[in-house]
């Protein structure tokens, strides 16, 4: 039996609408959207347009506001990329994924960009006070995930959000671990640019995102890619209309076609239930595992800070590939090992020299039986104490 607790990276598996709606597209549909007048290439456009206001529905937001990537990376690349000049100051932290910390480091040596990387407390957390202190006269931009891809940890978002804004740099949240399993109002939150990608949490397939600019970004982020719109065709000049400005090339529609479906199974009362059957899952885990001496359970605890459900560890004995090998040849369980793209996470933990850690992350298709699988299989490696 197969046992996927990797959903941090994809989730699996999708469901049985998501695979519908692609295979619907492909056999009967095909055309690209926006590039002709024909039924066929009207039908992918309204795929395409209802996807759109679907996921303004769920996030609580203006759907034209909401642009297409092709995944969380590819957004937050346009993200960062397209609001920072020479000259400008970012405020971000040591424990983002390599989606953000690449390009920072790209504008760093190219740009004349400097940055301030924030080390989170003991709790994994970055303090508001800490973001103020941060800021300078120069800050355009400070940039914070919404929950760690390591540890689980959830950061204050509203409340680093009103630091960033009554400053008056615009302010960029990662929630590539968080869309799908917690809701959030967009659209009035303290929130300028909100990237995630389609394939995780919201339930949609590889190949997708959503990128979310604000009003106050609007004038001061500049297009990263430029080319065919479908609109404005005689005019060698990029549109100035969202979502045109930044959804240069053919859109893809049959990835967007499952995501409008997976978005289509998403309400707020959904995204509460899955975040308190998370809660739960993670709670009994952490009290199973935490009195196996053999055992190494990285960051808070459950109840010492909010965490969604992504749980990293470490067996006496074994290294991180090593267990992860075992689990899924003897166990049947699928997780990760590594550094998870995450290294300053792994230089906070002192696992960077030791190949990082056996990372779990749940999806809300895990059942209790399947964690009570996983604790037993895990203290059994461990050698049940």
């Amino acid at each position: 039996m197969r046992y996927y607790f990797d959903n941090a990276a994809t989730s699996f598996p999708k469901s049985p609408a998501v695979l519908a709606a692609m295979e619907v597209y492909q056999r009967e549909c095909g055309a690209a959207a926006g590039r002709g007048g024909y039924r066929s290439a009207i039908a992918a456009g309204k795929i395409v347009d209802d996807c759109r206001t679907i996921a303004g529905r769920v996030l609580h937001c203006d759907a034209s506001r909401l642009i297409f990537t092709f995944n969380g990376t590819d957004g937050l690349n346009q993200a960062i990329l397209g609001v920072c000049r020479p000259g400008d100051h970012v405020v971000t932290t040591t424990w983002e994924h390599n989606s953000v910390l690449r390009p920072l480091r790209y504008l760093e040596d190219r740009v004349e960009v400097s940055v301030t990387r924030l080390v989170p407390d003991r709790n994994g957390q970055v303090t508001p006070d800490a973001i103020k202190a941060a800021l300078t006269s120069k800050t355009r931009l400070v940039i914070v995930q919404h929950a760690s891809n390591v540890l689980g940890v959830v950061q204050p978002l509203m409340e680093i959000g009103e630091a960033v804004r009554s400053h008056g740099a615009l302010f960029a949240v990662d929630a590539a671990q968080t869309a799908g399993h917690r809701s959030i109002t967009v659209g009035d939150a303290p929130i300028d640019l909100w990237i995630t990608s389609g394939h995780k949490g919201l339930g949609g397939p590889l190949g997708t995102g959503l990128f979310y600019i604000g009003s106050r970004a609007e004038e001061h982020i500049e297009p990263r890619r430029w080319g065919g719109t479908g609109t404005y065709s005689e005019d060698d000049r990029q549109p100035t209309e969202l979502p045109d400005r930044y959804e240069s090339g053919n859109l893809n529609v049959p990835g967007l076609a499952g995501l409008g479906a997976a978005l289509s199974e998403l309400t707020d009362e959904i995204l509460t239930q899955r975040q308190q059957h998370e809660r739960a899952l993670v709670a009994e885990l952490w009290d199973q595992l935490a009195h196996c001496s053999a055992i190494t359970l990285y960051g808070p605890s459950p109840q010492e800070a909010d965490r969604i459900g992504v749980i990293s560890l470490n067996i006496a004995g074994f290294a991180p590939h090593e267990l992860a090998s075992i689990l899924d040849e003897h166990y049947g369980i699928e997780g990760r090992a590594g550094l998870h793209c995450a290294p300053g996470v792994h230089r906070w933990l002192n696992t960077i020299e030791t190949g990082g850690t056996y990372r779990m992350s749940l999806g809300p298709m895990i059942t209790t039986e399947d964690m009570a699988h996983l604790a037993r299989s895990l203290i059994e490696i461990a050698g049940g104490n």
